[in-house]
């Protein structure tokens, strides 16, 4: 199990290269592994219906980052991948819950609506348990540009505070800064 670090965070991330859309995705998969492994944080990443964020994975490694996989039971690990962290759960809210449970905060790449859907799941999850998690999108190619809307049309009167708990970023550096502020705040 990851334990958070004193200083590096714990982060959910949530990312696929599958399905249409931006082809760089795979690209920003690996630089934000790369970046966030070298800043000692830990990652927790779900892996369901034969998708799992691969370039994330191995970045985060290659960097000597920590990963961990919560996976359904269609997942089988290609060699690249031997030796990371898998657990497995039955059920999706039981993988959103604990994904949800391990993390400090979530972070989501631009990537599929399957991915999309696991994040609100999992935040969804974290509030069941009582807790607020601070999600940070990389708004690439404005990705989240629809979420920024929702965010500040619809969460802003019904969540305090919701401009703490939900932010956007333009670059994988401002995604760092703004992931590791809102992590140390809640600590």
């Amino acid at each position: 199990m990851l334990e958070p670090a004193t200083s590096a965070p714990v982060l959910a991330v949530f990312a696929s290269d599958k399905g249409p859309g931006d082809a760089e995705r795979a690209s920003i998969m690996g630089q934000t592994g790369t970046y966030f492994a070298k800043r000692g944080a830990s990652l927790v990443c779900i892996a369901e219906n034969g998708v799992i964020p691969i370039p994330l994975i191995t970045a985060a490694r290659a960097a000597g980052g920590n990963v961990q996989i919560v996976a359904d039971t269609s997942i089988v690990l290609p060699p690249a991948l031997a030796g990371v962290t898998m657990e497995v759960l039955a059920t999706q809210p039981e993988r959103l819950a604990r994904v949800a449970n391990l993390a400090e905060a979530f972070v989501a790449l631009p990537g599929s609506l399957a991915s999309a859907s696991a994040l609100f799941g999992a935040w969804a999850a974290a509030r069941a348990q009582g807790r607020t998690m601070p999600v940070v999108m990389l708004n690439r190619h404005r990705a989240y540009e629809v979420m920024r809307g929702y965010a500040a049309d619809v969460l802003s009167p019904g969540l305090p505070g919701y401009d703490r708990a939900v932010q956007f970023a333009d670059t994988i550096e401002d995604l760092w800064s703004r992931v590791s502020r809102l992590v140390s705040e809640s600590r």
